[in-house]
Order: C-alpha cells, then sequence, then structure tokens
C-alpha cells in the first residue's frame, strides 16, 4: 500500500511545515503549504514512486526522464525557487531566475528543513540541510540575493540550530533588518 506511506508522508512533511510557518508568523502559507500534492497529478505519480528515503518526483524523472508531478508542483507553489524563473525582459537573456519575496524564501528554508527530517528520519542532523543545498549549489538557477540568503539560514541552522535561525528570520529577514555582521560569522560575501 505504497499510496498510503505517501500520503502519511505527505501529511507529515505538512504538519512539520505548518508548525514551522507558524512560528515564523507566516499563518496562511503553512495553512496553505503544499495543497497540491493531493492533486491527482501529483498524488498518483507520487504513490507510485513512493520509496520512503527521497521524493518520489526523482524516481519518476529517472524512469520517465522529466517528472510531471514536479512541473505540476513548481508551477503552483510560490516557496520553490523554480516558481520564479521566467523570460528576461533583456533581449537575447533567455530564461532568468527573479528575486523571491521574503516570505517565500522564509517558507523555502522551513520546506527545506521539514523534508530533510522526513527524508532522514531519526538520523536527521541540523547540518543536512545545508548539506544538501551545497551539494546542488553550482547547478541550480536560482537568484543571487535568495541563493545568498537561503545559503546564510542554513548555516545558521547548522551551527546554531533552529531556534536562533527562526528568531533570524521572524525579527530581520521578514521585517527587511538585514544585519551585515551575520555574513562576517558565516563566512559570507555578498
Amino acid at each position: 500500500m505504497k499510496w498510503l506511506e505517501h500520503l502519511k508522508t505527505v501529511n507529515e512533511h505538512r504538519r512539520l511545515v505548518r508548525e514551522g510557518c507558524f512560528r515564523l508568523g507566516l499563518v496562511k502559507q503553512g495553512l496553505l503549504h503544499d495543497l497540491s500534492k493531493y492533486s491527482p497529478s501529483e498524488f498518483f505519480a507520487g504513490a507510485k514512486y513512493y520509496q520512503g528515503y527521497r521524493s518520489p518526483n526523482n524516481a519518476e524523472r529517472e524512469a520517465r526522464g522529466y517528472s510531471a508531478a514536479w512541473l505540476h508542483h513548481k508551477g503552483r507553489n510560490k516557496h520553490h525557487y523554480e516558481y520564479w524563473i521566467d523570460y528576461s525582459a533583456t533581449e537575447g537573456k533567455g530564461m532568468v531566475p527573479a528575486r523571491m519575496p521574503d516570505k517565500y524564501l522564509a517558507e523555502m528554508y522551513v520546506d527545506r528543513v521539514a523534508a530533510s527530517r522526513i527524508y532522514n528520519g531519526k538520523k536527521y542532523t541540523d547540518d543536512m540541510p545545508l548539506r544538501y543545498f551545497l551539494k546542488g549549489k553550482p547547478k541550480i538557477m536560482m537568484e543571487k540575493h535568495t541563493k545568498f540568503t537561503l545559503e546564510l539560514l542554513l548555516r545558521m541552522l547548522a551551527e546554531e540550530g533552529e531556534g536562533p535561525t527562526e528568531e533570524y528570520i521572524r525579527t530581520k529577514l521578514l521585517r527587511k533588518k538585514f544585519v551585515p555582521k551575520a555574513l562576517t560569522r558565516y563566512g559570507l560575501r555578498k
């Protein structure tokens, strides 16, 4: 009954994201997070390719050469940086990433932490979301500020834990009070 295991995984992921978003004051986003995963185009593929230790989208991609569920999902959920890729207004530039609004960037952070908790289970440590990000960082088409800020948050999580990182998001990021001291502390330069 892979469909039931997939449903449990989706529900648990949404619960973790909902709780994280609520702690950040993003109540509406917490309630609406990933509702498209219950749509037929996402749910049936998720159930078919469910493995329990990684996203079923990866298995669908390997089997079909693309993931129809992922294409559906990223086009409906603003907390994915892929949602923010558009054609450039500059002639000949092609597709370019746009800067994510901070409230969706914060939800993306919560989403990544929750996914890491789900797929790593009891082995989860606060450095895992950062390691996953760094592994894919050279290949991702993410706007510079968005990428920089996400990395800063994931480094904070790895070094200080969830509480201080969420405090920073609530009091600085979401209130537009960027603290340059954080850059030096985590070895980052803007």
